[in-house]
């Protein structure tokens, strides 16, 4: 007897047995025609051959012109492509077997350069520079500039005679992805607008990690979340200016979270003139400089919950002198920092656990094992409205240093456990000079700007 109840059952086994089918169906394919069934170019049928020793520019360029003309993605078999030059036209979805399909440069000027694309997206391919030179002009392996939409996703970049990965005003994501052996920086982007860079590994790179740059201060935007950077090195000497981690310059709206990085030249995470700025919950091991910093003309910098271990100084939120101010410093592990680093320092030395010196508050932190200071608060005139309260120092030379020059401004030091300092608790300083007392054994200071209170030292 036929009724409804019957009639949707009997469609309902018909449609689990076609969906049965067609995996089954599905599960003999190769990848060329699983990608033909995604509706991906196949690039074989189109004359690039894996695992030639030619070189396959030309065909490449025409496949990739060919994929624009219709709109279509390409799929990469696995095996080794090697070209050169090749300029990526407006719309380029690229993909191949991750790990397995090779795309290496064969010298004599770039490998992949793109100039005010639509969209390009990039999956599953293995980029090699083979640690070949690259012409003056390229920035990069991937030299990607005016990108409306980006994405590069479970890929390796490597070997890369310049920076690994190179764009200009790009907007989208890089995620997912290996960057390794570059001769300058990993990653490299300056006047990003909306940029995430997220779950990626960087590591072996001679001069930068992650760079996120503006040629001029202004908002950026970019996000670095979750990655792993590591072992990146100073080849091209400095101060600063190379060796870092994760770099933001100039660049405001930034966000800096949840990433993993050891064994810096440098800093771990360095902001230069970067305002309205994040570093949280980023764990930092073993800085060559200052672990974390956020210097020179910056407003806004909100440096929290990440864990400092081994460096020569632990987080600087500084540079008052140069407009640097507004920050929060908070709820951070800064411990086992040295007396040495990459180069001469000026006074006071290495060794500082938290510095910090205008319209900024450092509270809720742990600091142990600073053998200079655990916490220096203002530098000479350089200091305004600072409250340093609810912090625990442990195993300092000095515990906290104030500055107490003639015009430095108001500073809090209060409710503080002080433990193990050897040189006081907390000493008023003249630039690098002690000349005070401990503050915490006097019932005035005798310095207007200054209130020390309820601190507990042993």
């Amino acid at each position: 007897m036929l009724n409804r109840r019957t009639l949707l059952t009997g469609t309902t086994g018909f449609a689990v047995m076609g969906l049965a089918l067609g995996k089954a169906a599905a599960a003999g394919l190769t990848g060329i025609e699983k990608a033909s069934i995604r509706g991906s170019i196949n690039a074989t049928e189109l004359g690039v051959q894996p695992g030639t020793f030619d070189d396959q520019s030309k065909a490449f360029a025409k496949l990739l012109r060919d994929a624009n003309s219709r709109d279509m993605p390409v799929f990469l078999p696995a095996g080794t492509y090697v070209v050169s030059n090749l300029s990526l036209p407006g719309r380029v979805r690229l993909s191949g077997v991750p790990g397995a399909t090779r795309i290496v440069y064969g010298g004599d000027g770039h490998l992949f350069m793109a100039e005010q694309a639509d969209h390009i997206e990039l999956s599953g391919l293995v980029f090699d520079g083979s640690n070949r030179s690259m012409g003056d002009y390229a920035q990069g392996l991937l030299d990607l500039r005016r990108v409306g939409h980006l994405v590069v996703d479970n890929c390796q970049i490597t070997g890369s005679g310049k920076n690994g990965l190179a764009l200009e005003r790009a907007t989208g994501r890089i995620e997912r992805s290996d960057i390794s052996g570059a001769a300058d920086a990993g990653i490299y982007s300056v006047e990003a607008g909306g940029l995430a860079i997220t779950g990626n590994t960087v590591s072996d790179c001679a001069n930068g990690g992650i760079l996120v740059h503006r040629w001029q201060a202004a908002e950026d935007g970019t996000m670095v979340t979750g990655n792993r950077v590591e072992r990146i090195g100073a080849r091209s000497g400095g101060t600063g200016q190379n060796g870092n981690g994760i770099n933001a310059f100039r660049a405001g709206n930034v966000i800096i979270s949840g990433n993993v990085v050891s064994d810096c030249a440098f800093s771990a995470i360095r902001a230069n003139s970067s305002s309205n700025l994040q570093i949280s919950g980023n764990t930092c091991s073993r800085s060559g400089e200052t672990a974390v910093y956020s210097e020179f003309s910056f407003e806004g910098a909100v440096i929290s919950n990440n864990i400092v271990d081994g460096a020569a100084n632990g987080i600087s939120i500084v540079n008052f002198n140069e407009g640097g101010r507004m920050g929060v410093c908070s709820g951070n592990i800064v411990r086992n920092l040295s007396s040495s680093g990459p180069y001469t320092a000026d006074p006071p030395g290495f060794g500082v656990g938290i510095a910090v010196e205008a319209d900024t508050i450092a509270s809720n932190n742990v600091i142990e094992n600073a053998p200079l200071y655990g916490m220096s608060i203002g530098w000479g005139p350089y200091l305004r409205n600072v409250v340093a309260t609810g912090n625990i120092i442990r195993k300092a030379g000095t515990g906290i240093v104030v500055s107490v020059v003639e015009g430095a401004g108001t500073a809090v030091i209060s409710d503080n456990v002080i433990d193990g300092a050897l040189n006081g608790a907390v000493i008023g300083q003249r630039w690098a000079e002690p000349v005070t007392a401990d503050l915490t054994q006097v019932t005035n200071s005798g310095f207007a700007h200054l209130t020390v209170e309820r601190n507990r030292v042993s």
